[in-house]
């Protein structure tokens, strides 16, 4: 079984420049440690919120590094320099609103500002794309409600085969 490639993407101004730490893309590292008993390989980086930058990561993450799962942080909230669903879904063939739906939901469940987010998801040939906020504790919030659909929909792409940490959270795979 082929070993898990996963990217997590950080863009941030600030944290590219080495202003402050980038605590987002360490908190998706340390939550994806927890959540996967499989082995896995990172591919990360931090980078500006620019859209041509955001854009070219992603392709090279998936085309080049092969990531079967990328997981970006940042970008995904009203402002002008904010442009990481436009990235994503330029570089995407197919878009998954639904990963945005949930995601929103659950966020509205403890800040009315969640309506602000504009977090979706896409595949790029064999790749998911899932854009995430860019507060570690927004982001646990996030991926406690998605994660459960993203192994089997790795599965369904031909990407590598995840197996989670039950006691953590369970994948859901329907019974063939």
């Amino acid at each position: 079984m082929k070993q898990a490639i996963i990217g997590i993407l950080t863009l941030s101004d600030r944290a590219s420049k080495g202003i402050y730490e980038d605590i987002s893309g360490k908190a998706i590292i340390s939550t994806l440690e927890e959540y996967l008993k499989s082995s896995w390989e990172k591919v990360y980086r931090v980078i500006p919120d620019d859209l041509e930058s955001i854009k070219e990561n992603l392709i090279q993450m998936a085309d080049i590094e092969k990531c079967d799962l990328i997981v970006t942080t940042g970008g995904t909230g009203p402002t002008l320099r904010d442009v990481t669903p436009e990235a994503t879904e330029a570089v995407c063939q197919k878009m998954l609103p639904g990963f945005g739906e949930l995601m929103r939901q659950t966020s509205l469940k403890y800040v009315p500002t969640a309506i602000l987010s504009r977090q979706t998801a896409g595949i790029r040939n064999n790749t998911l794309i899932v854009n995430l906020p860019g507060k570690p504790k927004s982001i646990r919030e996030c991926l406690d409600s998605v994660f459960p659909a993203i192994p089997y929909c790795l599965d369904l792409i031909h990407a590598a085969y995840l197996e989670t940490n039950e006691e953590i959270i369970k994948a859901f795979r329907p019974k063939s």
